[in-house]
Order: structure tokens, then sequence, then C-alpha cells
């Protein structure tokens, strides 16, 4: 992909567009309201080769324009994110709970990604893959854009080795270490991944470590909120969990209460390293 014929601005890249075709003004205005509509009045958005979008620009069906987004009020998230490891093409980072690992929503300043960019002095930082915003612990990024798709299709193919550990309730009846396999969908709009009749496409190998519940959780695939899912359809929720098995409406949370975090934490990763050959194998030093 091209650069962006917008730089960056407050460590983020602009916004990306697709567009219906004709008035770019009124369809702006139409989509994103009247803060879309001053942007082009201010001559803040700009088409592909970098021409100004004005009020009669025109566009084709399926072109793109650029735009930074202003940055929403944020809760500040009150805890550290340590570097685990750092070279020349990769950051390991211990994330903490309630930092989601990349601008998304209403939370954008207040991520992993950001605040490494701004520590680090790393403009090109990108993710590797992601972990929720709930979840702690080891998440890796790449240094320079060049670098990004050796490191995610490790990820993609399932080449990287994680455990997870977790605490729920324990269930004396339940038969551990067992295999959890289902079919997880995870439709656009809906906050709940369920699981529906056919052939499984999410497996996790679940183990009670410890009698006071706690739990090692060793995924095979990687489905969206797969563990949450799996251990949810044992009876066993996670500990602080919002969504399963019953959502917990966004607007009965307290966004600046962090004393009950979801009791789930990306504990280690290892691969072989597509650039040096080496094996890597990283831990998370937070407990849960």
């Amino acid at each position: 992909m091209k650069p962006a014929p917008l730089g960056v601005r407050d460590v983020l890249g602009p916004a990306r567009v697709r567009l219906h075709g004709g008035s770019v003004l009124d369809e702006l205005t139409a989509r994103f309201g009247e803060a879309a509509r001053a942007k082009v009045l201010a001559g803040e958005v700009v088409a592909d080769d970098g021409a100004v979008v004005d009020t009669d620009t025109v566009s084709a069906p399926g072109s793109f324009i650029y735009l930074h987004r202003e940055l929403p009020d944020e809760v500040p998230v009150p805890f550290d994110l340590p570097v685990l490891h750092q070279d020349d093409d990769i950051v390991v980072v211990d994330k903490p709970h309630f930092l989601a690992t990349m601008p998304r929503g209403r939370h954008v300043v207040q991520t992993a990604l950001v605040r490494l960019r701004c520590g680090l002095g790393l403009p090109e930082l990108s993710p590797a893959h992601r972990l929720d915003r709930l979840t702690a612990g080891v998440l890796l990024f790449t240094t320079r854009r060049e670098l990004r798709g050796r490191y995610q299709t490790l990820f993609a193919n399932g080449k990287v080795g994680k455990s997870y550990l977790a605490r729920a309730a324990v269930d004396p009846t339940l038969v551990s270490p067992r295999i959890v396999r289902s079919r997880i969908v995870k439709r656009r709009g809906h906050l709940q991944a369920v699981c529906e009749p056919g052939e499984y496409n999410a497996e996790t190998l679940v183990e009670l470590i410890s009698a006071d519940g706690l739990y090692r959780l060793t995924p095979r695939t990687g489905r969206t909120h797969q563990l949450r899912v799996h251990m949810a359809s044992l009876g066993l929720p996670i500990i602080g969990d919002p969504l399963y098995p019953k959502v917990i409406p966004e607007n009965d949370q307290d966004r600046s209460d962090f004393s009950m975090p979801l009791k789930l934490l990306a504990q280690r990763i290892e691969f072989t390293d597509p650039i040096t050959g080496l094996h890597r194998e990283f831990v998370s030093h937070r407990k849960i």
C-alpha cells in the first residue's frame, strides 16, 4: 500500500474512508455529521492523490479520502506498560488490563500502540497480533513497516505457541485436563461471540493447575473471545468477565473503575523468529 497523502498527527496516521461516489462534502456530512463537513470546509480532507477536497469535489465510487480524527476524551488507564524485550526488529511488552492494543472507537491515546510510539520514539511501530482490551499479558510489536507481515503471518498461521492463565470457579465433577472444541462465530455489531452447530473451528486445552481456581488455557486456534467463550461453555466463566455468560451493559460500568479486571493473562508466547531463525520465548511477569 502506498503511503497516505496525510502525515502523522498525535502519533496517529490519518483515517482512510472509502466513498460511495458523488459529492464528497454531501457524503461525508450524511455519514459522519457536521464535524466531517467542518473538516472539508477547513481544508483538512485530502483525496488519494493528495489534492485538498473542497465543496465542489466529486468522487468516483470506491475511491478514498483521508482525514485526521479528533481525539475523544479518555479516562487514563493508571497502569504501567513494561517492556519485556526490545531489539532492532521487535518490541515485546507486558500489557496491563484495560489498555487496548491499538486505537479503536473511543480508545485512542489510551492504547498500547500510542503509548509505545510516544515513549519509544518509534513512529512505525505496529502490533503483530492483538490482545483484548480487558486481557493482560505478552504483546509483540514490530518496529518497522516492512517487518510487520513476517511476524503477523506467524500468528495467522498458528506458528506461535501461546498459553494463558485464568481464574474461575472450580467444578469438582469436571475432568481436567480436557480439550474443548466448538464452532465459534463472532458477527459484526454483536458484543458476544457464539457457539453454533457445525464443524469446529476453535480448540482449547483447559487445565486446572491450582485448587483455588487457577487454570492454564492453551488455545490451538485463535477465534475472537475463544477462551472466554470456552470457559463459559463449561459453566466456569472467567472472573470479571463483562460479556460471558451475560452482557453487562456499558452504561452500567464505571469507566474509571479499574478494581475488577478480567482474570485472564496472556502468560507466554514462543516462536521461531522469521528474521533471525532464533527460538524466542517471552513470559509475563504479571499475576492474576
